[in-house]
């Protein structure tokens, strides 16, 4: 909360500012203020390098000359902006040097009950849905995935790759698909706009400061049980509906808390997005990863079930455990921290106390500020029930926090003014973030209308051919490692891949859920990282450098790749 005396500025996460109201006191009592605490830094420093110059003089009476040390230029890591910005002109000069082709696409059309085939050239044609039509091109998918609508994907059909005439991008296109991926995002950008706001009116309601004080009084002494519960809940969460987008909610409600307990940046990613991450890194039943994939690839999910387990295991403990060992190091020593720097800046971004009105804060924690927060969680547990059970996508989440969000207005007992404004700030905050998941969008649109990512997948399969065994698979994981910087999507990486990929295991005698193992730890061991995942966004919401992350976060993509890479090792020599 802002001393008196001191205009704050407080940055919001799409880089916009917000002045809050200015309090005054006497300027001497400031100024000694300001020179002996942590706020006004330039101005201590500069009344310490004054005293220090009247204080040096040299025994005749005169002053010493003292040189001025030059102040070296730190190099900033780039912003999220500037960095897919970069990798969109990256794709665009790719296309003019990778050569373009295709597959042929084969996609089920419920409607009138046929398989559309779409060659290479983009001629369609329609086949009757049929076990022996798939069959006959190759396909060795059960048609009931198809029918039953396990698989509602184009997937691609073996052994019809051709290359063709070359569409390279100019420069014209880097900005269209900057725009054109923002549009084909909009679906979540809504979402996330619709749940800035609703924090926005819990932020004014002044619930999220009380419940906040009473949390941190009952976990005093205990504070790693908070982050060891949500980590477990996130590898739960991912490991059985791969929750990772739908996650960007939770930062709001539990980044405040993390910080109360005398966390920093890191430990809110890590419990979210890297706990979350791994559970969906070793995915036993995700819809959105094993279940497709092993659909593309003909076989029951259920196949390599056992090896899954074991491996979200392992893994939900190395990175509880990896997250015990920093939070245990930065409140020993909290310069320890990897974003130490950020520290105050990080406070303020998140501070609770920011929104809230004179009036709420002086309710105190009321029952009808308890009432709000029960509402607020309530959305996310009406989120997650939705998408496991309803089928919801993010339209019908963004629908139903609108809706608690209204309810909030109406029970908050403030005016229609203070809470729409809150509403509309609270989205305008999260705005950065939105474009970030649109612009990364744009980069994978440039490689599809290029016609290259097929080009590179074509590459792939090719460089496996001829191998066998161990040295097969694990160049299986490191291909789909690389792919997974093309394709960020687990469901768009497996109907690209597995119809290719799994046939290749025949002829070399592997089982195919090796193949549907290896695409999940090589393509998620690469989301930990690409800037064309949800990382960026992520960092974004929390304001958060790249370099910190990466300092932080290597280690566990070390981990998945390693131990990936004996799991199936281990899977080829026990088959």
């Amino acid at each position: 909360m802002p001393k008196p005396g001191n205009d704050v500025v407080s940055p919001n996460k799409s880089g916009a500012s917000r002045s809050q109201p200015k309090r005054t006191e006497p300027s001497r009592a400031r100024k000694l203020r300001q020179r002996y605490t942590g706020r006004g830094p330039e101005l201590h420093e500069r009344g310490v390098h004054m005293s220090t110059e009247a204080a040096a003089v040299d025994s005749a009476g005169g002053p010493v000359v003292k040189e001025k040390k030059k102040r070296k230029k730190k190099l900033s890591f780039p912003t999220a902006f500037t960095i897919l910005f970069v990798l969109t002109i990256i794709a665009v000069i790719a296309t003019w040097f990778v050569p373009a082709g295709q597959y042929a696409k084969l996609q089920y059309v419920a409607d009138s009950n046929v398989l559309t085939v779409t060659s290479p050239q983009g001629e369609i044609s329609e086949v009757p849905a049929t076990q022996d039509e798939l069959d006959q091109l190759g396909v060795q998918i059960d048609i009931e995935q198809f029918t039953g609508g396990s698989i509602t994907k184009a997937i691609s059909i073996p052994g019809t790759y051709e290359q063709l005439q070359a569409q390279p991008k100019g420069a014209a296109d880097i900005t269209q698909a900057m725009v054109s991926g923002t549009i084909d995002g909009v679906d979540i950008m809504v979402f996330i706009l619709v749940l800035g706001g609703l924090i926005g009116v819990v932020n004014a309601t002044g619930a999220f400061e009380s419940g906040l004080m009473a949390l941190t009084k009952k976990t005093k002494g205990h504070e790693f049980l908070l982050v060891f519960l949500v980590a477990l809940l996130m590898v739960l969460g991912g490991t059985s509906c791969g929750l990772e987008e739908e996650a960007v909610a939770f930062y709001p409600i539990l980044v405040p808390v993390f910080l109360a307990l005398g966390y920093d940046s890191i430990v809110c990613v890590g419990a979210i997005f890297l706990a979350g991450s791994m559970g969906t890194t070793f995915s036993t039943i995700n819809p959105f990863s094993v279940v497709i994939a092993s659909n593309a690839a003909g076989i029951n999910f259920m196949e390599g079930f056992e090896w899954r387990v074991g491996g979200c295991i392992v893994g939900a403990i190395v990175v509880i455990s990896y997250l015990y060992w920093y939070c245990k190091k930065i409140k020993a020593n909290p310069e320890a921290s990897y974003t130490y720097e950020d520290r105050e800046h990080f406070a303020q971004l998140f501070s609770v106390e920011r929104g809230e009105t004179a009036a709420a804060h002086a309710e105190g924690f009321s029952l009808r500020k308890k009432a709000i927060l029960v509402l607020f969680i309530a959305a996310f547990v009406l989120m997650v029930y939705g998408v496991m059970n309803l089928h919801w996508w993010f339209p019908q989440m963004a629908a139903m926090f609108l809706a608690i969000s209204i309810i909030i207005m109406f029970i908050s007992g403030t005016d229609e003014k203070t809470v729409v404004n809150a509403f509309i700030d609270g989205a305008s905050s999260l705005v950065g973030v939105s474009l970030i998941i649109g612009l990364a969008r744009g980069i994978n649109l440039i490689m599809e209308e290029g016609l290259i990512s097929d080009t590179l997948l074509f590459w792939s399969s090719n460089a496996v051919q001829g191998m066998a065994g161990p040295a097969f698979i694990l160049i299986m994981m490191l291909l789909s490692f690389l792919l997974g910087f093309v394709v960020p999507s687990s469901s768009g990486l497996a109907v690209l891949a597995m119809p290719i990929m799994a046939p290749l295991a025949d002829t070399v005698g592997i089982d195919r859920y090796s193949i549907v193992c290896a695409y999940q730890w090589g393509q998620y061991a690469m989301l930990y990282l690409a800037p064309t995942g949800l990382v960026l966004a992520t960092l974004t919401m929390l304001d958060m450098k790249y370099s910190k992350w990466f300092k932080f976060v290597w280690p566990i993509v070390v981990f998945t790749l390693v131990f990936g890479g004996i799991l199936l090792c281990a899977q080829v020599m026990l088959a």
